[in-house]
C-alpha cells in the first residue's frame, strides 16, 4: 500500500550522444514558476507507474521520446511541509522537438560537467555522476 503523505514523482536524466560525436549531452528543463533548472521530471497521476510517469514527463516537459534504461538513485526531500519521493532513470533521448509550455519554458542540452554547473540544486547535480557510473558500466 503506498501512502498517500508522500509525493510519489518521476523523471529522467535525458541524454544523447553530442552532435560534435565527443561524448554525450544532457538535457535540463528551465521552470519558471520555481525558477530553476532541473532534470525533467513531475509528480504520478493516480495508479500511474513510475517508469511509465517518468516518459510522460519527458515527452510532457521536452517534447522527446526516449528509451529508458536503468534506474538511478531515488532523490528524498520535503515540499511545504510533505515528504517527495522522486523516481529516476537513465533515458537516451530517440526523438522529437522542444516547443516552450506552461511548465518549462527552456531546455538546454549541455556537457555533464556544465549540466552539473547549471542546476540549481545539488541533489540533482549528484544524479549527474550516478548516470555517468551508469553508462560507464554499461560500456557506454
Amino acid at each position: 500500500m503506498q501512502d498517500d503523505s508522500v509525493i510519489h514523482a518521476a523523471g529522467c536524466l535525458l541524454w544523447r550522444r553530442s552532435p560534435s560525436g565527443d561524448g554525450i549531452e544532457l538535457a535540463l528543463v528551465y521552470r519558471p514558476k520555481w525558477a530553476d533548472w532541473s532534470h525533467p521530471k513531475g509528480k504520478l497521476k493516480r495508479h500511474e507507474d513510475t517508469r511509465d510517469g517518468a516518459v510522460r514527463e519527458v515527452l510532457e516537459e521536452t517534447g522527446m521520446t526516449c528509451e529508458l534504461g536503468p534506474e538511478l538513485p531515488t532523490v528524498r526531500y520535503e515540499v511545504e511541509g510533505r515528504p517527495k519521493e522522486v523516481r529516476y532513470w537513465a533515458a537516451e533521448a530517440t526523438h522529437g522537438t522542444f516547443t516552450p509550455n506552461r511548465e518549462v519554458s527552456r531546455l538546454r542540452w549541455l556537457s555533464p560537467d556544465a549540466a552539473r554547473d547549471q542546476l540549481t540544486r545539488s541533489r540533482d547535480a549528484h544524479l549527474v555522476d550516478a548516470l555517468l557510473r551508469t553508462l560507464r558500466a554499461a560500456g557506454g
